[in-house]
Formats: structure tokens, sequence, C-alpha cells
């Protein structure tokens, strides 16, 4: 699609949207577990231009169920507790594949 992973310019870097696919390219079944997933592979995109989650200044969930955000927050609130980014969940019509959450990021490493 031409795009990338996660980009920097100056003191900033936005990560797209990371839907929770396994390395291997299949989904966990669990709303939970692909939002771990999606948190994971945040943190490669980030540990990839040397910054970390402790850098994280936004994240914006897309989740097709909201009515599910409870999972969602479970492994957000212990990931980004001390972090405390600022935050937004938004429920979509549908997501690629099978995905069910989708968590895009952004870092200030100033």
């Amino acid at each position: 699609m031409g795009y990338s992973r996660a980009v920097q310019a100056g003191p900033m870097i936005w990560v797209s949207g990371c839907v929770g696919t396994n390395p291997d390219g299949t989904y966990p079944p669990d709303l939970a577990d692909q939002t771990r997933r999606c948190v994971e592979r945040i943190s490669d995109a980030l540990d990839a231009l040397d910054a970390t989650l402790a850098q994280v200044v936004k994240v914006r969930i897309y989740v097709t169920d909201i009515s599910r955000w409870e999972e969602i927050a479970s492994i957000m609130g212990s990931t980004f507790a001390d972090i405390r980014p600022a935050n937004v969940m938004v429920e979509v019509a549908g997501l690629v594949d099978e995905a069910m959450v989708e968590i895009e990021a952004e870092a200030w490493v100033g």
C-alpha cells in the first residue's frame, strides 16, 4: 500500500494503525489478545526508532464493537497506567480481515 509502520520527523513518531495479527499473519480469536498484539506491534515499531511505549503521548483505538470497550481497557490500562497518554476510542463499521481492533500511536522523543 506504500506506507511506513512508523515515521519520525524531529521529536515526533507516528505509528500507523496496527491490527492484532500474530507473527504468522493469523488473528487471535479474543479481543483482549488482539489488543495485546496491537500494543506489541506498536512497541516493536517504536523500538525500531529507538523509542519506547513510555514516550507515547496519544493513542487512537478503532473497534468494531464499542460495547466491549472494557476488554480493550484492561490491556491498555495495564500497559499505559503510568504513561497516561491522551486517548480516543471510536467504533467503526469494519476493519481489515478478522481484526476487531486497530490502534495507532504518537510518541514524543524530544
